[in-house]
């Protein structure tokens, strides 16, 4: 019998793209939301030919219209759908329309899409943020799904608080919206890793399309921090890509989590301890790392983390840090041969 048909928005993403992964490998069918044909085609074509025949993709140009998803939802009989599709880079102009409001049109329009066009919909998956669980500016001591994040709009209209902003409003507006009377017919969970690293997309062709965590252990193999690290902060946890992917995956299948957060972390981090893993895997690379005996910037006192509930309740162990760096690193160095 097959199984369900799954909607993955954002498709062309560094997250949704593991996403699919992990949806292909368990013989689910799923369609990728993408903003033009030349990428849904391109991302297809990096399959072998049996998920290939499993993954469509229909063509959502810009999230922030009015009734963006409607034509994506009615394109299947989906059963699922996995929400992933909201910007996350450093070039800020505008907090507003860079950032916030992307992300809440974005939560509420493939939430409203999926209520009145996808009745056959059972579970809308969020790929949320650990920016909605930390406070930096008042640390939590153990952060874990309980934890809410806060935050003011003079502090969102801050370039460098955006992005925590537009995640904190996006899920708000998200369980708002399953409040409401009456509620959808299908439930809601949210997933809320920190920084995510990990082997790039399978369909990237070139180091300048990577994401945007990924290029601090691209510089670091390319060697631009040979003679300094930059600071690390304000984040120090991390989560694999492929451990986050898999989260998502996991909760298609797990009814009690319906109305839940999953708090997706793998450990700790630094720029120092990266750059000492990839010198203890790659050796060939020692010389465009920083030395050895580089600063290390990991804070003596730091808040804890509790990811007990996702490993219990999705029966998940995460991917320590070598194995994650190991993973970022050999597709680097594969997509750079590429391209030489």
């Amino acid at each position: 019998m097959d199984l369900p048909h799954v909607l993955v928005t954002g498709g062309s993403g560094f997250i949704a793209s593991h996403i699919l992964d992990s949806l292909l490998a368990r013989q689910y069918y799923v369609t990728a939301t993408v903003r033009s044909e030349e990428k849904g085609l391109q991302i297809r074509s990096a399959y072998p030919e049996d998920a290939r025949g499993r993954l469509s993709f229909v063509i959502v140009e810009d999230i922030m219209k009015d009734r963006a998803f409607d034509d994506a939802v009615r394109a299947q009989p989906f059963k699922y759908v996995i929400h992933t599709a909201s910007p996350y880079h450093f070039n800020i102009t505008d907090p507003v329309n860079d950032f916030i409001n992307p992300a809440v049109r974005g939560t509420t329009g493939i939430l409203t899409s999926v209520r009145e066009f996808a009745p056959l919909v059972e579970r809308v998956v969020l790929l949320s943020s650990s920016a909605t669980i930390f406070n930096p500016f008042n640390h939590a001591k153990v952060y874990d799904e309980t934890v809410y994040g806060v935050t003011t709009w003079e502090e969102a209209m801050n370039p460098r608080l955006a992005y925590r902003a537009s995640k904190i409003y996006a899920e708000k507006a998200a369980f708002e919206f399953m409040s409401a009377s009456p509620p959808p017919n299908f439930d809601l969970v949210a997933i809320n890793p920190p920084l995510v690293f990990g082997p790039a997309s399978r369909h990237l062709t070139t180091l300048d399309s990577l994401n945007t965590s990924n290029q601090r252990i691209r510089d670091m193999a390319l060697g631009k921090y040979r003679d300094e690290l930059p600071p690390t902060g304000p984040v120090y946890l991390f989560c694999d890509v492929r451990d986050v992917a898999e989260v998502h995956a996991r909760v298609l299948e797990v009814p009690e989590a319906a109305g839940q957060r999953f708090f997706a972390v793998g450990g700790y981090f630094s720029n120092k301890r990266m750059a000492d893993k990839i010198r203890e895997s790659h050796p060939e690379l020692a010389d465009k790392l920083p030395k050895e005996s580089a600063l290390d910037d990991f804070p003596d006192e730091i808040y804890g983390w509790d990811n007990s509930k996702t490993r219990e309740m999705l029966g998940l162990e995460f991917r320590d840090l070598k194995t994650c760096v190991d993973g970022a690193v050999d597709s680097v160095l594969a997509i750079s041969k590429m391209g030489s």
